[in-house]
């Protein structure tokens, strides 16, 4: 069964990257409630590397969306807050 990403921060990072370093100091702050942050080296998985070599660190939200480096806390903020209900 696949695991379940609501409330959960995917960050795709690589080995020895201090960009990856700065996006975890933006992320950890937002981790409130029962939101949590999955790390994901991108290093010993051939699809990963292929779709986040050059753009590492990103991030990801159930249902698909991104945002890479650079970010702010708050573009991080909106993207876990997901689309606004128009009712």
């Amino acid at each position: 069964m696949a695991e379940s990403l609501q409330n959960t921060l995917v960050l795709y990072v690589g080995d020895h990257c201090p960009l990856c370093d700065k996006a975890k100091g933006v992320i950890y702050p937002l981790l409130q409630g029962n939101w949590c942050l999955k790390e994901v080296n991108i290093t010993d998985d051939v699809e990963l590397q292929r779709r986040y070599a050059t753009r590492v660190p990103v991030v990801a939200v159930a249902g698909g969306k991104e945002k890479g480096w650079p970010f702010s806390a708050g573009q991080i903020r909106r993207l876990m807050e997901g689309p606004k209900s128009s009712s």
